[in-house]
C-alpha cells in the first residue's frame, strides 16, 4: 500500500477515521483528539509545523490510516500524533509502518519523542512499548488532551 504525505483532500477523510475510531472505543470525549480543533484541517495544521508532517495510506479513494509528527514545547522534543489505523485493516503491520516512517523521520530533528494516549487503548500501548516507548508516570506538561491518562517517552538516539 501507499504511504504519503497529507494532501488537503485527505483532511475530512482522516477526520472521520479518527472520529470513528474513538467513538467506537467510546472515547468521543473532551481532552480527545475527537474535539481538536483543527482536526478538519490536519494538512493546513501540518504545513505550519518546521519539523512535523502528517502521513497517510490511501486505499479506495479513502484513508485508512495516518500519523504524525509534530512539535512539542519541550526541549528537542517532538510529538508522535494521531496513529489510527481503520478497524478492517488492523493486523496487516500498516500501524508498525507508520510508527517506523514518523520515528525515521523525528530521528533527523529531535533527540525524544513523547506521546499521550489512553488506558483503554491497549494495542496502541502494546506497539509503543514494543518500538521502546518507556511509560511515564506523568505527562510532561499540560497539555490540551486531558482525557489521557498513558505518557510515554523515547530517546531517539
Amino acid at each position: 500500500m501507499e504511504l504519503r504525505e497529507i494532501q488537503p483532500a485527505d483532511n475530512l477523510h482522516i477526520r472521520d477515521l479518527i472520529q470513528h475510531s474513538l467513538k467506537q472505543r467510546h472515547m468521543d470525549l473532551p481532552g480527545t483528539a475527537y474535539f481538536d480543533p483543527y482536526l478538519a484541517q490536519l494538512y493546513e495544521f501540518y504545513q505550519q509545523e518546521a519539523f512535523g508532517t502528517y502521513w497517510v495510506i490511501p486505499y479506495q479513494k479513502e484513508i485508512i490510516a495516518g500519523v504524525g509528527i509534530g512539535s512539542f514545547p519541550y526541549p528537542n522534543t517532538c510529538e508522535l500524533q494521531k496513529l489510527y489505523v481503520r478497524d478492517d485493516f488492523q493486523g496487516q503491520g500498516l500501524a508498525k509502518l507508520l510508527m517506523n516512517t514518523a520515528l525515521t523521520f523525528a530521528r533527523q530533528h529531535y533527540s525524544e519523542c513523547y506521546l499521550e494516549t489512553h488506558s483503554n487503548l491497549a494495542e496502541a500501548c502494546q506497539l509503543y512499548e514494543a518500538f521502546g516507548f518507556k511509560r511515564l508516570s506523568a505527562p510532561l506538561i499540560e497539555t490540551e488532551h486531558t482525557a489521557m491518562n498513558r505518557w510515554y517517552l523515547k530517546n531517539l538516539g
